[in-house]
């Protein structure tokens, strides 16, 4: 049996005694913000990887400019504590804030179950605002989420479940708002993502996106769309009915990844729009590039030996458009 690694955590500690309430409260609320545990006065505990030290290194930065002290050691043993008491601080903690969201979530579906029974809802905004804000406080929460709390798996499901009721409601398509639930890398690794049969330029493009930018080591399975059922564990399935991940609203598959995932890159958001104009045929971004990248792929699948072959080849045709900086 592999040992899994001894757990290792941060211990910050400061002080900037005279200095004003508010300098002191801007430290404490960076710490709260990242996740961070208060063990005992001025100091705080985390678990230690390299954006966490980053943190700390710029934490003890503004500490000194401010004329106080402070410190970061990392360790994998706390004295009068072991890692399982540690992550029940973090748990506790994180618990706290789901239960917030929680009470929130009341109010939506509250809404909800009144227009099932037949109250009018004249601002459809009073669904779609709250619930896109709910949306990004439990990004903020999950990624604060450090040991996966049974509490914040259950938010995710009811945020979904309230997702796909508002969704259900009788609306027209113009103020249909597409919300897509955020998610975490770590969390899609070395999976096997499974799509239809045949690639083409949805499926091209999500596929370059998540080996780019998701789960480097994905790997990719074809099947008939009536066959998926189930993913099994390691598995989720993209661009087709009933999977994980695919059309929202008027979000192709490629918008929806790129949102869930929170991707901030300026070619990439010119690769959206690219791609959006050519599965959609709607025209909504005009671009003129369309139909020369459209021939490229169409080659490619004609003259495909298989659907991996082809996958791999119009995956090498949307690394060479990002790296074009369009």
């Amino acid at each position: 049996m592999t040992r899994q690694p001894k757990q290792e955590w941060l211990l910050i500690f400061y002080s900037v005694p005279s200095h004003p309430v508010s300098s002191r409260m801007k430290i404490w609320r960076k710490l709260a913000k990242t996740g961070a545990v208060q063990l005992k006065g001025a100091v705080y505990i985390l678990p230690s990887n390299e954006e966490h030290q980053e943190l700390c290194q710029w934490l003890i930065g503004e500490v000194k400019a401010m004329g106080g002290d402070g410190a970061f050691a990392r360790t994998t043993q706390i004295e009068t504590m072991d890692d399982d008491e540690v992550r029940a601080l973090f748990s506790k903690q994180i618990e706290t804030d789901y239960r917030g969201l929680d009470k929130q979530l009341d109010a939506i579906e509250q809404t909800i179950q009144s227009v099932r029974k037949g109250t009018k809802l004249k601002d459809k905004g009073r669904l779609t605002t709250p619930l896109t804000r709910l949306k990004k406080e439990y990004g903020d929460m999950n990624r604060r989420d450090f040991f996966s709390s049974p509490r914040g798996r259950s938010v995710e499901k009811r945020l979904q479940q309230i997702e796909s009721a508002v969704q259900g409601l009788d609306r027209t398509k113009a103020d249909k708002e597409a919300i897509v639930l955020p998610r975490r890398t770590d969390r899609y690794q070395g999976l096997t993502w499974i799509t239809r049969k045949n690639p083409f330029v949805d499926r091209m493009a999500s596929a370059w996106l998540i080996k780019r930018f998701i789960d480097p080591n994905a790997a990719f399975r074809f099947i008939e769309e009536k066959d998926l059922g189930t993913p099994v564990a390691g598995t989720t399935a993209f661009d087709m009915r009933g999977a994980e991940f695919t059309h929202v609203g008027d979000l192709c598959t490629f918008e929806v990844l790129v949102k869930t995932f929170g991707i901030k890159d300026r070619s990439v958001k010119k690769i959206a729009e690219l791609v959006h104009d050519l599965d959609l045929k709607d025209d909504k971004y005009g671009n003129r590039e369309t139909g020369g990248v459209e021939g490229i792929l169409s080659g490619i699948r004609k003259s495909g030996r298989n659907d991996a072959d082809i996958l791999e080849k119009g995956m090498a045709v949307f690394e060479l458009l990002y790296q074009s900086k369009l």
